[in-house]
């Protein structure tokens, strides 16, 4: 590990982040925690629906910045895996009735599979050529969902919807608020899976690719093996982050999945620091809250005025959220 580590330090196509620098503290995270648990205790049900997109978009900005920050690839189509993992709980709960908890592991699998299988020719490009392959993906498959011999299970343009569980067991919980819980929940076991993943031998990997691919090649990583594993294993999270998306919003349809959405998930990335994991919530709340703050500085111009407020966000923090991290723990741990 350290001789991978010590060789792949020459043009990094991503700025590298130290192992330790990828999470928060212990106290810190716990201390985030209970915020979430407890938050949704004292608001009404719409800003708990807000809450629970919060979450969702956030795995899905976590899954970019594994691809991203973990590997060194960029994506611009994580809206087309975000849209299968949505199709595919959308259709099995409705068409065969399956209990939407089972529906967000097989949704994950298929998206394993679609992104690993799409990593395999993306191996001849990187850098703006790969960006511009997984654009076309993004761009293609909101037109795919709309095919006439599809429309049975897609339900076409128009698109399907779907019914919103209840609490299990019979809990006195309303609907928004348990799928907050249970999307909190996935979230969770999806963040700790994915530190640990960077952690392991993979993301060490993974890393090392990021860093210098000849490099990491002479060291004897597979370059390709490793290089669509992290596709699949993005595209996964992003597939189960859309499942969810599906059953909160209780609808699906190809107009929500364009490009749009793939561009907002990039932002969510760079906004909340490339290669930092707990930036992904901080990229979630901009994506979500920013553009209402922007319409209610100006309705005819909410577009320019969000243009102008990401525009200050990377020209002050580059770095994006974990640049504030980093500047808080110099100040509360100064070095003696």
């Amino acid at each position: 590990m350290s001789a991978v580590e010590d060789v792949v330090t020459e043009a990094p196509a991503v700025e590298a982040v130290p192992k330790r620098a990828m999470t928060l503290s212990l106290g810190t995270s716990l201390a985030v925690l209970a915020a979430l648990i407890i938050g949704p205790l004292f608001v009404k049900n719409f800003i708990i629906f807000q809450m629970t997109m919060l979450l969702i978009y956030a795995l899905a900005v976590l899954a970019l910045n594994i691809l991203t920050g973990g590997s060194g690839q960029f994506s611009l189509g994580q809206s087309a895996f975000y849209a299968v993992g949505a199709y595919t709980s959308a259709i099995l709960m409705e068409h065969i009735g399956m209990n939407y908890a089972l529906t967000l592991p097989i949704a994950g699998i298929i998206c394993f599979a679609f992104g690993f299988l799409f990593g395999l020719p993306a191996l001849r490009l990187s850098g703006t050529y790969l960006a511009l392959a997984t654009f076309s993906l993004a761009l293609a498959t909101p037109q795919l969902l709309k095919l006439g011999f599809l429309e049975h299970w897609t339900g076409g343009v128009q698109g399907l919807v779907v019914t919103k569980p209840d609490a299990p067991f019979g809990m006195s919980m309303s609907q928004d608020m348990w799928l907050y819980y249970f999307a909190l929940t996935i979230s969770i076991g999806i963040y700790v899976a994915s530190v640990n993943l960077l952690r392991s031998r993979s993301g060490r990997a993974f890393m090392a690719i990021r860093d210098n691919e000849i490099a990491a090649s002479a060291m004897g990583v597979n370059v390709a093996l490793y290089k669509t594993l992290a596709f699949g294993v993005s595209a996964g999270i992003t597939g189960v982050a859309g499942g969810l998306g599906a059953i909160a919003v209780q609808f699906v349809a190809p107009d929500g999945y364009t490009i749009t959405l793939a561009i907002f998930l990039f932002v969510g990335m760079v906004v909340g620091g490339v290669g930092w994991l707990p930036g992904s919530i901080v990229g979630s709340a901009f994506i979500i809250f920013v553009p209402n703050v922007a319409e209610h500085i100006s309705k005819g111009l909410s577009g320019a005025v969000f243009g102008l407020l990401l525009f200050l966000v990377i020209f002050l923090l580059p770095h994006g959220a974990r640049q504030i991290a980093a500047s808080c723990q110099r100040i509360l741990n100064p070095i003696k």
